[in-house]
């Protein structure tokens, strides 16, 4: 943490002291007659962490070049009090207007808690589910259907593997992380149904020893390429590649950490979100409350093949993603089973992606060993 976030949340300590109400601040004369909107931006670990945090931080430095926007930015704020002090002091101390809490646990109860105090400011929050007549009109969610980068992902893992079993790192069972590891495994199995995923939860978004230990696991296990849903990536990327096995990344690209081991990527692109939430604001149009897009959208993106990604793995899975850019794939269609052999979606039924029921997933599918 820099001296200047301590000195934010210091300064909230000193207003309120005074007798400021931090409500009334953020409706100051002051922060109404700004010029420039400010916006801010809060994550959760790092900015350079290779992974979560890295792609919404670049995609800030793109809304840095916006004419009339001003960026700040904190990192390293827990899912705690600790993120409605820093977003309070943005507000209070910043003047800013629009504030993107880019992690999962900043939903409930802290940005719902900050809007309802803060009804002059937005909210844009990454990855929640925001309720009409539940959640407050000033805040908002926002996510993508990276599933569909996983889904190739998959693919090409699918083609590369010749122990035909795949490892999946996560950090917690919730519905896009469960949709992260049932896309690619069946990704995987539509090249060969045999190929199984085995995958370890590791409890939190960021323990590099219990990333490190899962990776030796399941190497030791005969898994041969690794992909995952941790905040940052850099420690599975790594290990798997001392190991001499092969990775599919997640968030950003990691392929400068291991060049030969890295086979493509699922990546996020938040800025086409963040314009338009943030365009929404400058116009003084209604706030977007739920916005979502996949890679026909521009939400999502793909990292480049690697060397070690053969011509037909590469055609196998850009056949699939010119489909899904057409919008021509649903990747959930029945009929599909759980892994404990429940039909969880019936033959002839699927679903689209914008589907309602694919942000509540709660179970893993066939093929993939764990539990949820």
């Amino acid at each position: 943490m820099t001296t200047k976030h301590w000195n934010r949340r210091d300064w909230i300590k000193g207003a309120g002291a005074l007798g400021l109400g931090l409500t009334a601040a953020s409706r100051a004369p002051w922060a109404m007659a700004q010029s420039t909107m400010t916006v801010g931006f809060i994550y959760v670990g790092p900015r350079d962490d290779f992974g979560y945090n890295q792609a919404h931080a670049e995609a800030a430095a793109q809304v840095k070049k916006i004419a009339g926007v001003k960026v700040v930015e904190e990192e390293s704020v827990p899912e705690t009090q600790a993120v409605q002090k820093s977003m309070q002091g943005m507000i209070s101390q910043d003047g800013a207007k629009l504030l993107f809490p880019t992690s999962f646990g900043y939903f409930n109860p802290h940005v719902i808690s900050l809007a309802v105090k803060n009804p002059s400011i937005r909210f844009a929050h990454c990855g929640g589910l925001w309720s009409e007549g539940k959640h407050p009109m000033n805040a908002g969610s926002f996510f993508g259907y990276i599933d569909e980068a996983q889904y190739l992902n998959g693919v090409v893992a699918g083609h590369l593997s010749k122990s035909k079993k795949l490892g999946f790192i996560a950090a917690k069972p919730i519905p896009q992380v469960l949709r992260n590891i049932n896309a690619f495994t069946m990704g995987a199995r539509s090249v060969d149904p045999k190929i199984t995923t085995s995958v370890i939860f590791t409890g939190d978004w960021s323990l590099p020893v219990k990333e490190a230990e899962a990776t030796n696991s399941l190497a030791d296990q005969g898994v041969d390429v690794f992909t995952m849903h941790v905040d940052g990536p850099k420690v599975i990327v790594e290990t798997a590649a001392k190991r001499g096995k092969m990775v599919c990344g997640y968030h950003a690209s990691q392929a400068k950490l291991a060049p030969q081991a890295y086979l493509t990527g699922a990546e996020w692109n938040w800025i086409t979100a963040y314009k338009q939430i943030i365009d929404a604001a400058k116009a003084g149009k209604p706030h977007p409350n739920f916005i979502r897009g996949g890679l026909k959208e521009g939400f999502v993106k793909t990292s480049a093949y690697g060397p070690a990604v053969p011509e037909a793995a590469r055609k196998s899975a850009d056949a699939i993603k010119a489909k899904m850019l057409k919008g021509g794939f649903d990747i959930f269609a029945g009929e599909l089973k759980d892994n404990t052999g429940k039909v969880v979606i019936p033959k002839g039924k699927s679903y689209s992606q914008t589907a309602m029921e694919l942000e509540s997933m709660n179970y893993l599918v066939e093929g993939v060993i764990g539990k949820a």
